[in-house]
């Protein structure tokens, strides 16, 4: 008992940074790489905006390649990559890489998913009404499926999460790689537990707090 005190008192704030650190970098990529390339995928496979089979069909292949490996086989294969991007293989930021591809890819599909489910009729009164597609995409689209990409923004967030810990296994450090270190490794068991609990709490606070700003900005 005494021992798991002491590795959690002398590792475990260096690893919730290093944790932090691949999160909020992946989720921000997400944000706005993820959101921008689901609302390509969007106005290119839709009649009303600007179709376009051939950008449709290059976005959603790449979209669907990276999301059909496992995020393990994925660390793996950018390793190279990770060590052009940031110069190391190795690390938080090196991890960030790959994490940061796959909450791209991930989010894209669900932003996708978010704009497709706005009603038809109220794009196309806008369109209508004379307003500009540009316009449409601010003032309808974004606004209509704001309370989706909320809800999608969360289960990206968890997903990372889970993400994260297993980037410990190649040497991404955090949260995950303590549990891997000490708690599998050296079978320290109580790190484990440790370990396990906090992600669990990670996880329910940001579900929670993406629920709540959903409802908020849901139209009554």
């Amino acid at each position: 008992m005494n021992e798991t005190i002491e590795i959690i008192r002398s590792e475990f704030a260096q690893a919730s940074f290093e944790t932090f650190e691949m999160v909020l970098i992946s989720m921000v990529a997400a944000a706005v790489v993820g959101t921008i390339l689901g609302l390509v995928l969007h106005l290119t496979s839709n009649p009303m905006f600007y179709k376009n089979r051939i950008v449709n069909g290059i976005a959603g292949t790449i979209v669907n390649i990276i999301r059909s490996m496992p995020f393990i086989i994925l660390i793996i294969v950018l390793i190279p990559f990770s060590r052009i991007i940031v110069g190391t293989s190795i690390g938080a930021i090196a991890a960030s890489v790959s994490l940061s591809i796959a909450s791209i890819a991930f989010f894209a599909r669900l932003v996708e998913g978010a704009f497709s489910e706005v009603d038809k009729g109220v794009v196309e009164a806008a369109i209508a009404t004379g307003a500009s597609i540009p316009l449409i995409i601010r003032k309808v689209l974004f606004v209509e499926a704001m309370p989706a990409l909320i809800r999608a923004l969360t289960v990206t967030f968890v997903s990372i999460i889970g993400y994260s810990a297993m980037a410990g296994a190649v040497g991404g450090g955090g949260i995950g790689n303590l549990a891997i270190m000490y708690g599998y490794n050296r079978y320290e068991t109580g790190v484990l537990l440790f370990t396990v609990i906090v992600l669990i709490i990670i996880v329910q606070l940001g579900q929670w707090i993406g629920d709540k700003i959903a409802l908020a900005v849901t139209r009554k």
